[in-house]
């Protein structure tokens, strides 16, 4: 029977899955593969799982508890495997990578940042100190009629908006890297000027979210939304 696969963890974790509810509409126990010194953590499925709300709730809710006992490799949602012999053949095949990455991660958890910066602060920032916008700017203002001016103004702000949103997420990036084992940067979605996740262990969390409270509280104009502890999908 087709299996759903939520996550890989040590022969040795205590894998504490009664109770848990799987996904599906009529969720199937949870139970585990074990191949020598690793194990995953599964639950038989009769449906396609699609990304319904109740669905990733559930696969997340697993992986947050089994990470409150040891580490974890968390799958993707979505993640199937036809029958318990394709688990085993995949945990033995790969057996050496998953223990290498379950040593990397020991001990570490996701802190997810993502930063917006307010359009309006920015825009007035850039005509008053950019002299060469002030200037278009002030034509247009003055009534002068040159059809290039509005043209050049928004290919100047553009760049500058560009610019020093570059050199703003790069700084923030940078504050936080020294406290983290890893970082993943994606890229952000629009209206956003940073989407990164840090890997962050456990003796340097308190001094993670301080540095995470300090830049909310020290950069003006830029809105944050930290998320953590998270189970480590991107460094998997």
């Amino acid at each position: 029977m087709p299996l759903y696969v939520y996550t890989i963890v040590a022969a040795a974790h205590p894998c504490r899955v009664d109770g848990l509810t799987g996904v599906g509409a009529e969720p199937s126990p949870l139970r585990t593969v074990t191949v020598g010194p690793l194990r995953a953590v599964v639950s038989e499925i009769n449906e396609e799982i699609r990304p319904k709300r109740r669905d990733l709730a559930a696969h997340q809710h697993v992986q947050d508890s089994l990470m409150a006992d040891g580490t974890v490799l968390p799958m993707q949602f979505g993640y199937t495997a036809p029958d318990e012999q394709a688990v085993s053949s995949v945990l033995e095949e790969r057996g050496e990578l998953y223990l290498s990455a379950l040593e990397r991660l020991r001990g570490c958890a996701e802190y997810h940042l993502r930063a917006t910066q307010d359009q309006d602060v920015l825009l007035w920032d850039i005509l008053r100190s950019t002299p060469q916008a002030r200037l278009l700017n002030d034509r247009i203002r003055a009534g002068d009629a040159d059809p290039r001016l509005p043209l050049q103004l928004g290919e100047l702000v553009a760049t500058e908006v560009r610019e020093r949103q570059e050199v703003l997420a790069s700084g923030l990036v940078r504050t936080l890297i020294p406290l983290s084992q890893d970082h993943s940067v994606r890229a952000p979605a629009d209206g956003e000027i940073l989407n990164v996740s840090f890997l962050v262990h456990d003796e340097q969390k308190k001094s993670f979210l301080r540095a995470e409270a300090g830049l909310a509280e020290q950069t003006e104009s830029v809105e944050f939304r930290f998320n953590g502890p998270l189970p480590p999908y991107s460094f998997v």
